[in-house]
């Protein structure tokens, strides 16, 4: 799993998150939109990366927003089976939707409050990791 989100507590509160899910996972992160396609594309320092098989993507990055990274793997034939959760704080109608058009599996408003927030986060792995499908799984 690839977790691309500028904010430190987020990343933390995220990993803790996900180690209370019954799977078994290996999670990296990135803190701009730019070092996740370099991860994505296996590039640079990335080159010898594990090409994660799900994406938790927030919107507004440095360097790179998300809609650009959304935009770029989901137009790439090499990434373009790999889900991407949009994973932010904004509600805005004009988020949601554009986001949806480039391409996103699903979009998750962040919580305001911690609970909530690990909640949300919980719900993503359990469905994302316990009941569908994904794309690199199937390959195996």
């Amino acid at each position: 799993m690839l977790l691309v989100d500028d904010n430190p507590a987020d990343i933390d509160l995220t990993h803790n998150a996900l180690s209370r899910t019954p799977f078994s996972l290996h999670i990296s992160s990135v803190p701009d939109g730019a070092e996740a396609m370099a991860l994505l594309c296996r590039t640079g320092k990335y080159k010898d990366a594990r090409p994660p098989d799900l994406v938790i993507l927030d919107l507004n990055l440095p360097r790179k927003d998300g809609r650009a990274v959304l935009s770029e793997v989901k137009s790439s034939p090499q990434l373009r089976k790999t889900p991407v959760i949009i994973f932010s704080t904004s509600q805005a109608s004009r988020d949601i939707g554009r986001s949806y058009e480039l391409g996103a599996n699903s979009y998750v408003c962040k919580p305001g409050n911690l609970q909530d927030y690990i909640s949300a986060i919980m719900h993503i792995g359990n469905f994302w990791l316990g009941c569908a499908h994904l794309p690199h799984q199937e390959e195996q």
